[in-house]
């Protein structure tokens, strides 16, 4: 680690604890502080299994590895251990009041040592019932092997005793939470409601499941495994990129282990029974725990029926644009159309596809597929335009990480209905959001095209905020159609004047931004850059970015994620501020603006600025030619720096103090929901 360069995986590590700022803010709703430990949960899975799996395969190339990173991944895995460690403890203290503050409004989570007779019966009877016949356990003998433990599952190590002979044995059980809720509602008594965890009904009905042993104490222990989870696809001609990922995904399972949780009351000899056997030594991530694991399944706790526990639902706003029933596609032909989700509805996708896929001039839609939602109507309205007679072109990005499996079914069924499927390119993997329509009257051909920061998924764009740009600009559409020649055709390249497409153009285009502006900054004039994004690592823009600080450019940088640059030191980065937001949405917009003396450059991206982004992925960075919307950019840029509510810090001590100012509390979300409020019911 240096003081100019923050390694990306603490820097990420600091986000999660923002997460977790949220979950104790006392001001949110209380089940939606509960939603926060699930996220925080959750979040932190995905990190073992990718970051941290990386940084382990990287510690073995010994001095290689650290002119491949620029730090040490050894020293980075020792800090990470100490920051999960010390997360791990306030999470736990967080969980606990939370737990104590429901009670308070009579909603009690019971133990199977806590039930009355009424709540006994159920759950004896709920166990012999739905319980016990999904429950299949592994003795765990001296000189064998454990099972493959399946990576994000979590198990019980038990402890049987004869309490007379001291006789022990161990096993494990996996808890079916993959079919089985987590949390199990018990009959109320009078207004008190009370819900019990899946894991203490099998506790509770552990002596029935080792009834054929001589045993009369029995004690379980939550465990959790955590896999590297990066898939190795080989490069073997003879074979088809869906056999290759099939065979990775399948690997998958037997990952590497990473990280290894377990209930810190866990006897001393099962413990070391289960790291000797999983092959855990002194210098890997072992986490003691409470008595529960996997708090992702808080994000689907029962509802109670208290409308305060949630947040008030936000009205979507309707785009003054898009009229109510009539043709998009004529709207989009009057002018370019901003869509910012969730505030605007989802729907109107929706919409423009099943428009295309009735109206008899349109001949063809081209799409990019990344991530869908479980019942996509994307992949509806696909499906019933090419039943129309449209042609329909999809590029499905089977790497799409933990999305492919469901990304090869989907690419099955729309082949299956006669949509041509592109499984995006192998070692390049496809995360532009594109979506192409043709229309050909009389002749004349005349093209519309979406280009986004997000998904095609209606799941998310309920929950994460992204930008929609519809256009019938000829500027753009042109070239959108080339990107989806280059990714039909060979993977032709053509020039492209407007679109930066990742991985061909998109670097130098941000080098030669900010050299304008260097060059502005050093002339006198005024220069600005302002960055909204997800990540910030890649060192060379960094770097540059510090030129420019050093120059006079002002710089101010929201960032969600990981941010490598070290703002606000003197001599370098003294002119860069940075903060943060996390808040109800996930902030997931990027967009980028660059004053250029006043005659303002706006772009809207797929990409973060992290060389995976930039080198080795395909990606499109579009500019924003309306005036008018580069304005409204502009406005809710602004918006999110003023937050006070919810905007941290960014600095290198990785402090997360929230922006507070004198003026009257602000919160940027709710701002900008308001903002958009009003211009559209003008």
């Amino acid at each position: 680690m240096t003081k100019t360069y923050i390694p990306k995986e603490i820097s990420w590590l600091s986000f999660n604890e923002r997460v977790l700022q949220e979950a104790e803010n006392s001001s949110i709703p209380l089940l939606e502080r509960f939603k926060f430990l699930g996220i925080y949960s959750n979040n932190l899975d995905e990190y073992f299994r990718v970051r941290v799996a990386t940084l382990k395969k990287l510690s073995r190339l010994g001095t290689k590895s650290k002119e491949i990173l620029g730090y040490s991944p050894k020293s980075t895995l020792k800090k990470i251990q100490e920051i999960v460690l010390k997360q791990n403890s306030r999470f736990e203290n967080i969980y606990t009041s939370l737990i104590k503050e429901l009670s308070e409004h009579n909603i009690h989570i019971v133990n199977e040592k806590e039930l009355n007779q009424e709540q006994s019966e159920f759950v004896r009877n709920f166990f012999l019932t739905e319980v016990r016949a999904r429950l299949m356990p592994f003795l765990i003998e001296g000189d064998s092997e454990l099972p493959n433990l399946t990576d994000d599952a979590i198990y019980m190590a038990i402890q049987l005793c004869n309490t007379k002979t001291a006789k022990k044995r161990y096993a494990l059980l996996e808890i079916p939470t993959d079919i089985l809720p987590r949390f199990i509602v018990l009959p109320e008594k009078g207004e008190n409601k009370f819900v019990i965890y899946l894991d203490d009904i099998i506790r509770f009905g552990l002596k029935d499941i080792f009834f054929l042993f001589d045993f009369d104490e029995f004690s379980a222990y939550t465990i959790k495994l955590t896999k590297d989870s990066e898939l190795e696809i080989a490069d073997d001609i003879s074979e088809s990129y869906i056999d290759k990922l099939s065979r990775s995904l399948h690997q998958r399972k037997w990952g590497t282990p990473v990280r290894f949780i377990h209930d810190r009351n866990i006897p001393e000899d099962l413990l070391k029974i289960l790291t000797k056997k999983l092959k855990f030594g002194p210098d890997d991530t072992v986490i003691p725990a409470d008595r529960y694991n996997n708090f992702k399944d808080f994000m689907h706790f029962p509802n109670p029926g208290k409308r305060k526990f949630y947040y008030e639902a936000l009205a979507p706003i309707q785009h003054r644009d898009i009229p109510q029933g009539k043709s998009i596609l004529s709207a989009i032909k009057k002018k370019d159309i901003m869509l910012y989700f969730p505030y605007h509805p989802f729907s109107y996708l929706i919409d423009l596809l099943r428009e295309a896929s009735i109206d008899p001039y349109v001949t063809s839609i081209h799409i990019t597929l990344y991530r869908l939602a479980r019942n996509s109507n994307v992949i509806n309205a696909l499906l019933n335009a090419v039943r129309n007679g449209k042609k329909v072109t999809t590029v499905v990005e089977l790497q799409a990480r933990f999305d492919e499996e469901a990304n090869i079914l989907w690419g099955g069924k729309l082949m299956d209905e006669g949509v041509k499927v592109i499984y995006g390119i192998p070692g390049l993997k496809v995360h532009a959001k594109l979506l192409l329509i043709t229309r050909i009257r009389n002749d004349v051909v005349k093209r519309y095209a979406a280009v986004g920061t997000g998904n095609f998924n209606e799941d998310t764009a309920s929950i994460y905020c992204d930008h929609l740009l519809f256009t019938s600009n000829l500027k753009i559409t042109n070239e959108v159609y080339k990107a989806f020649s280059f990714l039909n055709i060979n993977y032709k390249k053509d020039n492209y004047y407007h679109l930066i497409l990742s991985p061909f153009s998109l670097r130098n285009k941000i080098i030669l931004l900010i050299e304008n502006e260097i060059k502005n900054a050093r002339a006198g004039r005024k220069a600005y850059i302002h960055l909204k994004l997800n990540n910030l690592t890649d060192k060379e823009i960094i770097n540059y970015l510090y030129e420019a600080s050093t120059a006079g450019v002002s710089i101010k940088l929201i960032v969600r994620g990981m941010i490598s640059l070290v703002p606000g030191i003197k001599g370098l980065s003294e002119n860069i501020r940075a903060r943060g937001v996390v808040d109800r949405f996930l902030e997931h917009s990027r967009f980028m603006i660059f004053c250029n003396n006043g005659k303002e450059e706006c772009f809207i991206s797929s990409a973060d600025l992290m060389p995976r982004n930039i080198d080795r992925r395909f990606e499109v960075t579009c500019p924003v030619f309306d005036k008018n919307l580069v304005n409204e950019l502009k406005k809710l840029f602004q918006i999110q720096w003023n937050d006070n509510v919810k905007a941290r810090i960014i600095d290198s001590g990785f402090t997360n103090k929230f922006v507070k100012t004198r003026k009257k509390a602000f919160q940027s979300q709710l701002e900008i929901y308001n903002y958009l409020k009003e211009i559209h019911s003008k």
